[in-house]
């Protein structure tokens, strides 16, 4: 009988200041208060408090302790973060792509589509699993399906490529365009680059510099090379 007073008791020292207050907002010890009596949202947001480095120190071994906590309670945010972690592994925290796929593929069928597009990203790098360019456009396919950029993206790179599905500009453009619309810093990028190479578009230098400094300003570093490989070029032709 112990445990329900204790959560009780935590629940009761929240509850006042946390009336105007989401939980995102509330002071980590806060949270951290709530995520050990069990409350699996407080759980997931303390975790992401430990991998950010946000009002805690950074410790991605203790962050992937709570999201660990959190997805057996049914998080799938925090179920697809553990798996990040430990694709990557960490100090204190052992690489191991086999059980990251697991949790990706787990957090996939849910319809998380953040996992999905890391489903597909570890079957196109063949992490815990085979290269295999195929399944790895059906999983971009259903995340981008649910607008994800990142997905988007990445399934219009097998389409420019010709990897997995048949090689097809027309969809890499669309599909570049759809992510760039969201204001994606690689859709911006990528669309740029299709309309500098007229791939799937009328050729428009003049539109390609545009996106590219879109996509610079949107935090896309590698976008400043194109941007003065096509200024180079410009001036070259004056």
């Amino acid at each position: 009988m112990r445990q329900p007073v204790l959560a009780l008791a935590a629940l009761l020292l929240l509850a006042a200041p946390a009336a105007a207050q989401s939980l995102e907002e509330l002071p980590f010890d806060k949270q951290l208060t709530l995520a050990k009596v069990g409350d699996v949202d407080a759980q997931y947001q303390v975790g992401l408090a430990y991998e950010t480095g946000r009002n805690v120190a950074a410790d991605e071994a203790e962050a992937a302790r709570w999201f660990r906590q959190a997805a057996l309670q049914g998080s799938v945010e925090a179920q697809y973060h553990l798996a990040r972690l430990v694709s990557r592994g960490t100090k204190g925290l052992k690489q191991d792509y086999p059980t990251a796929l697991k949790l990706y593929r787990d957090a996939a069928a849910k319809g998380y589509a953040p996992a999905m597009d890391a489903l597909g990203q570890a079957y196109q790098q063949g992490r815990g699993t085979e290269v295999d360019f195929a399944r790895a456009a059906e999983w971009y396919q259903k995340a981008a399906d649910q607008k994800l950029a990142d997905a988007q993206n990445n399934l219009g790179m097998l389409y420019l490529e010709g990897k997995g599905v048949a090689r097809d500009l027309d969809k890499a453009f669309s599909l570049f365009e759809q992510a760039a619309a969201q204001r994606d810093p690689w859709g911006l990028n990528n669309l740029g680059g299709m309309y500098e190479m007229g791939w799937g578009a009328t050729a428009d230098k003049t539109k390609a510099l545009d996106l590219y400094q879109q996509a610079l300003a949107a935090g896309n570093d590698k976008a400043q090379a194109n941007i003065e490989r096509l200024q180079g070029k410009s001036a070259a032709a004056e």
